[in-house]
C-alpha cells in the first residue's frame, strides 16, 4: 500500500510513471562486465561482483562532494549500486561494493527515485556503479524519462567496463565519471584482483570518449556531456601515477579538451589497504610531484585537490538513506 501511495504522488507531480512490472532480459549467463563469469543470474546465482537477480541499492541522495560541474551548488542526485566487478583493497565503498550491502528494490522503485531526486534539486543523475545492473537501470530510465526525467545521466565507474557495455549506455549516458587506476598489470592485480586492467579500460574510455563527445558545460557550469577522467594518486605508486598521466596525456594531444582530467589526492586506507602496503596516506611531496608532472604533460584544464580531501567524513553512509 505505501509503494502504491507514492506511485500516485510521482503520477501527480511528474506525469504517469508506469507501475505494472517491467519486461527486461536479467542475464542467464552473466557477460556484463570483462569477467564474464557465466553466472545465471536469472536463476539467483551472484556473479562475481556479487551481484544476483534482485536489483540493489544502498543509498540515493543529494551529494555534494563530486567535480564542481557534476555537483554544481545543489547536488549531484546520486544512486549507489551494491556490487563491483573491481576488488580494490583500499574501496571507500567496500560495505557496497565488497559486501554487497543494500536493499532489493523493483526497477519501479528506482524509477521512482530519478524522480524523487530530480524534484530535489539535483543537477543530474549520478550512477555510482551500475554496471552490473545496466539491464535494471537502463528499464528504470526509460520509465522515468517517460514521467518527465530530464536531467542528464552520469555514469560513475571504475573504468573497468568492456566496450560493448558502454555501447549499450548509447541513448542512455550523458557524461562519463571514469576512474584511469593503474598503468601496472602487476599493481592493479595485487590491488584490485585485474591484471588486465589498463588495456580493458583503455578500450573502454576510448569508446566512453567517441560515444559523449567533447565536454559541454550549461550556464551555471554544469557538465551536461563529456567525459571526465580520474586518477587517484596512491602511496608508494608515484612511478605508476606517472604512466597513467603519459596515456591521459596521448588521448589529449590527439584531441585536446576530448576530457576533463581530475587528479585525487583524498586516498585514504580503507578496508584492506594496510595488507598490501598501502595502509598510509599520500604525502604531500608525493601528491605535488604527481601535479607537477601532470601540468608539464598539458593536463593543467581539470580539477587538482587538496590534501584535506583525505577525511573519512567524504565518505557517505551507506544506511539506505532514499530507498
Amino acid at each position: 500500500m505505501v509503494y502504491c501511495l507514492q506511485a500516485e504522488l510521482v503520477n501527480l507531480l511528474e506525469g504517469t510513471l508506469c507501475t505494472m512490472p517491467t519486461t527486461f532480459t536479467i542475464p542467464a549467463r552473466c557477460t556484463l562486465c570483462p569477467r564474464r563469469c557465466g553466472a545465471d543470474r536469472a536463476a539467483g546465482q551472484a556473479g562475481y561482483c556479487g551481484a544476483a537477480g534482485a536489483l540493489k541499492v544502498a543509498r540515493a541522495a543529494l551529494h555534494f562532494w563530486e567535480e564542481p560541474c557534476i555537483s554544481g551548488t545543489r547536488g549531484s542526485g546520486t544512486v549507489f549500486f551494491s556490487g563491483c566487478a573491481l576488488k580494490c583493497c583500499y574501496c571507500q565503498n567496500h560495505p557496497i561494493s565488497a559486501q554487497c550491502f543494500g536493499k532489493e528494490i523493483t526497477v519501479e522503485r528506482l524509477a521512482g527515485i530519478f524522480l524523487e531526486l530530480q524534484r530535489q534539486g539535483a543537477h543530474n543523475i549520478n550512477l555510482v556503479t551500475p554496471g552490473q545492473w545496466q539491464p535494471w537501470i537502463t528499464a528504470a530510465l526509460d520509465q522515468a524519462r517517460a514521467a518527465g526525467l530530464r536531467l542528464p545521466i552520469v555514469c560513475n565507474t571504475g573504468g573497468y567496463e568492456t566496450a560493448e557495455s558502454v555501447g549499450r549506455w548509447q541513448g542512455y549516458v550523458d557524461v562519463w565519471l571514469a576512474d584511469l587506476k593503474y598503468a601496472s598489470p602487476a599493481l592493479s592485480a595485487r590491488l584490485s584482483a585485474a591484471p588486465d586492467y589498463f588495456q580493458v579500460a583503455k578500450t573502454a574510455i576510448e569508446a566512453m570518449m567517441a560515444q559523449a563527445g567533447r565536454p559541454v558545460l550549461d550556464e551555471e557550469g554544469i557538465l551536461r556531456r563529456g567525459v571526465i577522467l580520474r586518477h587517484l594518486a596512491l602511496p608508494g605508486q608515484v612511478e605508476d601515477s606517472f604512466a597513467v598521466l603519459d596515456q591521459m596525456a596521448a588521448w589529449n594531444d590527439a584531441d585536446p579538451g576530448c576530457f576533463i582530467p581530475s587528479l585525487m589526492s583524498q586516498y585514504t586506507p580503507f578496508y584492506r589497504a594496510a595488507e598490501q602496503g598501502i595502509g598510509r596516506r599520500i604525502t604531500t611531496y608525493e601528491y605535488r610531484r604527481v601535479v607537477n608532472y601532470a601540468v608539464d604533460k598539458g593536463l593543467a584544464a581539470g580539477y587538482m585537490q587538496q590534501k584535506s580531501s583525505a577525511r573519512e567524513e567524504y565518505t557517505p553512509d551507506f544506511d539506505l538513506t532514499g530507498v
